[in-house]
């Protein structure tokens, strides 16, 4: 079913998994590379959607996918985007990825990576240890907890972008950055982790919107050369072991 609303580049769809069913938007080009988008812990909000959009744009185009993991609650402070996450049914998340991604692959994407920011960065290199479908990651400041999955098991390329000021505490900052790559490493699968100096959490969200949002949790960093080259390290990834 598309979205009704004009102005949004989306296709709203409904994806059926075991006995529940959940939206989907889906931006890009038919039969290019699929790429399930995950949210942060906001919801699916304006900024996850600019990711996608953006994301959908690069080189010569890719299909993006975001799974609605809330079923369309949002976060509209920390505190209630807190709740959301701390009520997530991680499995239940990762089930609907699977889904996701296998959606991409019978609608035209031979091949499908999962991408992921904060909340969604932790859920794709669950998704790349959990779902065999998924060919590569690309996850930003999160990472799985060890009972959810153990990224030494990871079966699919990951490269993985950090912010050196990232103040949460073994989720996104240096030290798991770092407790990751040393995981990844084990696995044998093609990786990077990347560090960018003077950057904190969820630097990657540049709307304007968004750096408001920043800003009112005390990150006030702005660096468009690290988002800049973050983007770029995504494509080359995302190319490399999308193309067909």
């Amino acid at each position: 079913m598309a979205d009704t609303s004009s102005s949004s580049p989306f296709k709203k769809i409904q994806i059926q998994r075991d006995d529940t069913t959940f939206d989907a938007y889906v931006v890009g080009k038919e039969d290019a590379p699929g790429i399930v988008v995950l949210q942060e812990w906001w919801g699916v909000d304006f900024e996850v959607k600019n990711h996608a959009v953006k994301i959908s744009q690069l080189g010569t185009g890719f299909k993006a996918l975001i799974p609605d993991l809330y079923r369309g609650k949002v976060g509209l402070d920390a505190a209630e985007a807190q709740h959301l996450m701390d009520g997530l049914d991680w499995q239940g998340a990762v089930k609907d990825i699977r889904a996701s991604v296998d959606w991409l692959k019978a609608n035209g994407s031979k091949k499908v990576g999962v991408t992921g920011f904060c909340m969604g960065g932790a859920l794709s290199i669950a998704s790349s240890v959990l779902v065999p479908e998924v060919d590569a990651a690309v996850a930003f400041y999160g990472v799985p907890s060890s009972e959810l999955a153990d990224p030494a098991q990871t079966k699919a390329p990951i490269q993985a972008h950090f912010g050196e000021l990232d103040n949460f505490v073994g989720f996104s900052d240096v030290t798991a950055a770092k407790a990751l790559e040393k995981k990844l490493k084990a696995s044998g699968v093609p990786h990077e982790v990347h560090i960018y100096p003077g950057s904190a959490h969820a630097f990657m969200n540049r709307s304007p919107e968004g750096i408001q949002r920043r800003k009112g949790m005390g990150l006030s960093d702005e660096d468009e050369t690290a988002v800049q080259l973050a983007w770029s390290r995504f494509q080359s990834w995302m190319t490399q072991y999308l193309s067909s």
